[in-house]
């Protein structure tokens, strides 16, 4: 069913380093309009930082929310409430008025080194019981030493880009959702800030927001964001999530076992677990959920990007080439940077290529088995952990290819199914909807998500697939960077996210 022209709206923004965009779409998931604003590009100072004008956020939103609107002319009317998603961890020193004081740290800003070894320290039996790895990018860290630079000025409150953002929306400050704050160390189990961490860095906890579940209430659309920005007034703010997580629930992961990678640039892997997935020495970290269930994940540096050598407009041949080739003869980890996150964390990795592929054809099928070892290595080590998964969905660029798809499902062993809408504004927009048009995260699921065709494994090439896959791992162990089921202690760590 297709969403009647008086049925209910609902609005995700969604802020990335570089764009904001907003989506709004029915109860059912119909997509009536999108729009997108750019933002200036974080800039990095000198090595480890990472900041962004935090006056740019206000103003692209404003852009993408009144591009919206004007597309859906009277039936904006009809916008029932609003959720934002952003990245994690990402925070800003602002006045009484809501005004930033500087820029904005971004979430891997790695300038805090020691303030985050204190803080690791300090809280170490809370980090333990979270099963969280405090790194250079851990919010208490990158939030003491934020406030140590704005020593002198009247600090008023430390905001993420999510709850700065419904501040102007709503005319007041608002409360921030425990999934934007995890990153910046909000226990979600106790339901308070770690105390003893930001106590141990001399930061004061009043600066923080008050934190409650996501798709919470906040307030309402004011009058001078609805002139502003198109929105009825009185339209709801709802509390989002990150755009990880925002990116997962778009893909149809909300019930428990349920998972679902989302391959674009890089690789996604979050799921569903009833409790909560600990592990301190890896990289595997835990969301909630609203309704108490957790989402455990993590983000490889392979992807997409891994394919980054042939242009676009050539893949399709590739892919078509690869698939009529069958399984490559060399085993290929196609890492395009240095460093990996997950499944294992170690930030001297670098990619490799065991032997000479018999040409481009060969070697563009190693590279997205290659993807795909990476992928079934991180649903082993979530499988390891405690976390069961009977379900996997797929989203992003990935998807467009059907070669990949298979070989993916092939090396996993298992069904994939292809999600078509999974952007992090459609997952903003899914929490919007909860409390009005929908109960709860799985029954907005099954109405607004929706999947194409299963794609099987492909049986003729199972054992060759399982055989390169069993030589990708040990090429992992020679190195040192897996030891089977567990895991070698990250070098250097990078926090949650």
């Amino acid at each position: 069913m297709r969403s009647g022209s008086a049925d209910p709206l609902f609005v995700g923004v969604d802020v990335s380093t570089g764009q904001v965009r907003a989506l709004c779409c029915g109860p059912d998931g119909t997509v009536h309009a999108r729009a997108v604003a750019e933002l200036p590009s974080p800039v990095r100072p000198q090595p480890g930082a990472a900041e962004q004008d935090a006056r740019s956020w206000w103003p692209a939103t404003v852009t993408a929310l009144m591009r919206v609107t004007t597309s859906l002319g009277p039936r904006r009317k009809h916008i029932r409430a609003l959720a934002i998603t952003s990245t994690s961890g990402t925070v800003v020193a602002v006045d009484r008025r809501g005004r930033p004081l500087g820029p904005a740290v971004m979430y891997d800003d790695a300038r805090a080194r020691s303030e985050a070894a204190t803080a690791a320290f300090a809280g170490r039996d809370r980090w333990a019981r979270l099963g969280v790895r405090v790194g250079p990018t851990f919010g208490p860290g990158r939030i003491a030493r934020l406030l140590s630079e704005h020593r002198g000025q009247e600090v008023f409150r430390v905001c993420h880009t999510a709850d700065l953002l419904a501040w102007r929306l709503v005319g007041a400050p608002t409360a921030l959702d425990w999934s934007h704050a995890l990153r910046s160390g909000y226990d979600v189990l106790a339901g308070e800030w770690a105390l003893e961490a930001f106590d141990a860095l001399g930061a004061d906890l009043g600066l923080l927001p008050t934190v409650l579940p996501p798709t919470t209430p906040v307030g309402a659309i004011g009058a001078s964001a609805a002139a502003r920005t198109g929105l009825p007034r009185g339209c709801e703010i709802r509390l989002g999530m990150t755009d990880g997580c925002t990116g997962q629930l778009a893909g149809g992961g909300t019930l428990p076992g349920s998972f679902v990678s989302v391959l674009g640039t890089t690789l996604v892997v979050k799921g569903i677990s009833r409790t909560l997935i600990r592990d301190p020495g890896g990289p595997v970290y835990s969301h909630r959920l609203p309704d108490g269930h957790w989402m455990p994940g993590g983000a490889s540096n392979t992807g997409g990007e891994a394919l980054a050598t042939w242009p676009a407009a050539r893949r399709p041949v590739l892919d078509a080439a690869a698939q009529a080739r069958g399984p490559a003869s060399v085993v290929c980890y196609p890492l395009a940077r240095t460093g990996e996150r997950f499944p294992f964390a170690v930030p001297e990795a670098r990619g490799f290529t065991t032997g000479m592929p018999d040409g481009e054809v060969d070697a563009y099928r190693a590279a997205l088995e290659g993807v795909a070892f990476v992928e079934r290595l991180a649903y082993d080590c979530l499988g390891g952990l405690g976390a069961p998964v009977n379900r996997v969905f797929t989203a992003g660029g990935g998807n467009r290819s059907e070669a990949w798809l298979r070989i993916r499902a092939t090396v996993l062993g298992r069904p994939i199914e292809p999600v078509a809408q999974a952007e992090s504004a459609f997952g903003a927009a899914m929490l919007a909807s909860v409390g009005s048009a929908h109960r709860g995260l799985p029954e907005a699921t099954a109405a607004m998500v929706r999947t194409g065709p299963v794609i099987e494994p492909c049986a003729a090439e199972q054992a060759a697939l399982e055989d390169r896959y069993g030589r990708f791992v040990a090429e992992l162990a020679q190195r040192g960077w897996w030891s089977g089921s567990v895991r070698p202690e990250a070098r250097s760590a990078t926090g949650v996210g």
